[in-house]
């Protein structure tokens, strides 16, 4: 009886092993399958990625070269922007520059100074309208407290008045704003 269990036992042993080594078998075959297919898959998804890595690339450099030709393009009509600027201004002062060249040709034929003084006054006046146009404006600086944002101190003097100390008493340059903007501080001379 125990010959007869352990020779069963041995036979439920050996068909486990024999189930066994047929699930392994199996396994194997499936996964070998699939292991035979792993790298061409692989392969296949690597090739994916550097194609996609390529057209990022392209993409990139594509993006990088219209961005320079557009700095160019800015810088370029920035400047052309400057210089048409500077040309609407010359042009109003060349009708003022007209006036000074018939000033100057009165100044040879006439004796008259009265007549002289208005036409420079008019030429005079002609310079400062068109230059106000364009936004220019003279700081008022005469009696004002001394602000060194606006003004440049050339020199301190002694005054009598106590009102007067710590301002603007004489000016030597005028000073000019463009729209809000300082272009030129007032040179003045300010009472101690």
């Amino acid at each position: 009886m125990k010959k007869e269990y352990n020779e069963s036992q041995e036979a439920d042993q050996q068909e486990s092993r024999a189930e066994l080594n047929s699930d392994i078998n199996t396994d194997e075959n499936l996964s070998g399958s699939s292991r035979l297919n792993e790298p061409v898959s692989e392969e296949s998804e690597l090739e994916k990625l550097r194609a996609e890595l390529e057209d990022q690339k392209d993409k990139f450099l594509r993006k990088l070269a219209e961005f320079e030709n557009y700095k160019r393009r800015n810088a370029k009509e920035r400047m052309e922007l400057i210089q048409t600027a500077g040309k609407e201004v010359i042009s109003d002062m060349l009708d003022v520059l007209d006036d000074c060249d018939r000033a100057q040709k009165q100044m040879a034929n006439t004796d008259d100074m009265s007549e002289l003084k208005q036409g420079v006054l008019l030429v005079f006046n002609k310079l400062r309208n068109s230059l106000t146009a364009r936004g220019l404006r003279a700081m008022e600086t005469i009696g004002q407290p001394f602000d060194p944002h606006l003004h440049e101190a050339i020199t301190e003097i002694p005054v009598p008045d106590e009102k007067m100390k710590g301002k603007v008493i004489d000016e030597i340059t005028k000073g000019y704003f463009l729209g809000d903007k300082i272009i030129r501080h007032a040179k003045v001379v300010v009472g101690k």
